[in-house]
């Protein structure tokens, strides 16, 4: 016993030698010596050695290769007995590892991750040491692709915390779940007492048990559900978390518990119609969430008046969890959407909430307001009666993006040919409005100003389009022709397209733009694109094709009719229709100069094109190449 320990202080003692090399050399003789060896281990810890090495682990002037060694004589101490574990614990051993972690260095973070999971999967390790910093559980999060053993030792970590089912530890959930199918697909894999997680998670959502537990458990279900670890018709979701979430908007519930539980089954249900549709019809939730906004209902039913004056001043937070509960609840079914316009004064709510003071309770509303603006009954009823499109516009001036965006979503909608808040809105000068949106530097804000002025430009007469032109100016206009996001340039083809249609509003357009956009059609039909891309591009060239003048644009630029050539003869049947349909409009008999359009593309090669595609596979491109050889005939 005293040859060991001698042999022990003498390793403890080269951890203070001068040289640095002599301290790196002890701690790999350390290393060495400890392997296998409790004794060895015992007495290390007992003469004194690891606070020396969490000192040398964390010194700054300590090369990288002395830290991990320490970290790495660390991990093996904790491999002893649990008492060695204790004392690691007690010398703060956690901490001092968490701030390892933040080291850039690959191979140190992995020999403190694998102290880490040493000690934490050890039963003597109280879990919550892990998250007593918010900050530490994302950092560790965004290690886990790092490597194949950090992805390991994290998830045998997390996996360990997480089994144990008290609601105060099982917190760090909400962190690992969240957004993440990596994390999630391990968790529900996880084993308690020889039962899955998601199990235990269901039996904490049983209504004698504690409210914040219930929560907690709906809660990190739902992430695992959204991440994609459970399906969403799997029973724990549906005859558990969504009937829990719904209870706890209930009006017997704490204003906190009613915010959270609107708030995560809003974030459960938003993508899946058929939760939508079951949450709509469980325990009347449409009409229990119209009493979030007459919050709190009776004076009288709250005696402690802390708690009034508290829940007066957090009511708005109840309003913008119904708002978003209503949204996503009405984002897909019909049904839903008029049961929630028909709930009392919903829409005088909505319109109320676009000017709230609380910019939270303003997305929420528009957010509402945008699900409902999807069905075109709402759009020619509820939202024609209460003029919703005044206090929007009003909300377009100066917000944040986030409620530009959402609220420039909604007015595309309200734009629609069939809404008849699209006269007014064109009234109110909202062209220069949208136009100053397509120069944002958001992608999103872009998208929608061109969708608003697209939907705008269908079937509108030529003052509108020629004031959509103006405003918009043709060197944005081909700017965003040339946009980084395919969404941005799709919207403006679309634009492009509705502008070009009807012959005299073919032929005005043209005469002013005509070569500009000749451009633009060639360089989008030569460039790198996707095939929608392309065939709408064929597409605004078959409008062109349709004007009166326009059309010898085509026929006067020498390399275009040999591009239509080309995509006549395309692998994608799509292009092959657009591009014979553009050939269709160049040769029809009725116009003027057909005969010499037909005989020029006669001798291009045309007519043999055309023959051919009659034995196309495609019956809508034989029946196209059918008609248009016709006209050769006729």
């Amino acid at each position: 016993m005293q040859e060991v320990t001698a042999t022990s202080r003498h390793y403890v003692d080269r951890l203070f030698d001068p040289d640095p090399q002599n301290v790196l050399q002890g701690v790999i003789d350390m290393k060495n010596a400890v392997i296998g060896n409790n004794k060895q281990k015992a007495n290390l810890i007992v003469l004194g050695a690891v606070p020396r090495l969490l000192y040398l682990l964390q010194q700054s002037s300590s090369s990288l290769e002395l830290r991990t060694e320490c970290a790495v004589v660390l991990g093996s101490l904790a491999m002893g007995t649990e008492n060695n574990i204790k004392s690691l614990v007690d010398c703060h051993i956690i901490p001092a590892l968490l701030q390892g972690l933040l080291c850039s260095d690959l191979i140190f973070i992995e020999a403190c991750l694998r102290c880490l999971r040493t000690i934490f999967i050890s039963p003597v390790t109280p879990v919550q040491l892990l998250y007593t910093d918010p900050t530490v559980i994302p950092h560790i999060m965004s290690l886990l692709s790092r490597s194949q053993h950090t992805q390991e030792y994290i998830t045998q970590i997390f996996a360990h915390c997480c089994k144990v089912a008290h609601t105060s530890h099982i917190v760090i959930m909400f962190f690992l779940a969240y957004e993440n199918a990596q994390v999630s697909m391990t968790l529900v894999n996880v084993l308690v007492d020889g039962e899955q997680l998601s199990q235990v998670f269901a039996r904490m959502m049983q209504r004698d048990k504690p409210i914040e537990m219930q929560l907690t458990a709906a809660k990190c279900l739902t992430y695992m559900c959204r991440a994609g670890a459970i399906r969403t018709d799997d029973n724990c979701i549906i005859l558990k978390t969504l009937p829990c979430l719904v209870r706890m908007c209930s009006k017997e519930r704490l204003l906190e518990e009613r915010v959270e539980g609107a708030e995560t089954l809003a974030f459960l249900m938003e993508p899946d119609i058929e939760l939508q549709r079951i949450a709509s019809v469980t325990d009347h939730l449409v009409s229990m969430l119209a009493d979030y906004f007459k919050y709190p209902s009776s004076v009288s039913a709250i005696t402690d008046i802390k708690r009034l004056d508290h829940d007066l001043k957090h009511a708005h937070e109840l309003r913008q969890a119904a708002f978003k509960l209503y949204a996503s609840l009405g984002s897909n079914d019909e049904d839903i959407r008029k049961k929630i316009t028909e709930t009392e004064n919903m829409m005088d709510r909505i319109v109320s909430g676009l000017s709230e003071s609380s910019i939270k309770v303003r997305l929420a509303a528009v957010r509402c307001l945008h699900s409902l603006s999807r069905s075109v009954q709402q759009l020619r009823t509820s939202f024609h009666d209460h003029a919703v499109w005044k206090p929007l516009m009003k909300l377009l001036q100066n917000a944040p993006d986030e409620v530009l965006v959402m609220a420039s979503s909604t007015l595309c909608n309200l734009l629609l040919e069939f809404s008849p808040s699209k006269e007014p809105i064109l009234e109110s000068g909202v062209i220069e409005l949208l136009c100053s949106l397509t120069q944002s530097d958001s992608p999103a804000l872009r998208v929608n100003g061109i969708w608003a002025l697209m939907n705008m430009a269908f079937q509108a007469d030529q003052k509108v389009k020629v004031e959509i032109v103006r405003a918009l100016g043709t060197e944005q206009l081909f700017r965003l022709l040339s946009d980084p996001d395919t969404n941005v340039l799709m919207k403006t083809l679309g634009l492009l397209r509705n502008l070009l249609s009807t012959r005299p509003h073919i032929d005005q357009i043209m005469s002013s733009h005509g070569k500009q956009i000749m451009q633009a059609v060639t360089l989008i039909l030569e460039g790198e694109h996707s095939i929608e891309v392309k065939e709408q591009t064929l597409c605004i060239l078959a409008n062109i094709a349709d004007g009166n003048t326009a059309k010898e644009l085509i026929m006067t630029n020498d390399d275009m009719p040999q591009k239509i050539k080309y995509y006549m003869g395309h692998s994608n049947v799509k292009l092959q229709l657009a591009a014979t349909f553009c050939i269709s409009n160049l040769i029809w008999n009725e116009e003027d100069g057909s005969q010499e359009r037909q005989d020029k593309l006669r001798e291009m090669g045309f007519v043999d094109i055309l023959h051919k595609l009659t034995q196309a596979s495609d019956p809508s491109l034989c029946d196209r190449a059918k008609t248009a050889m016709q006209q050769y005939l006729a």
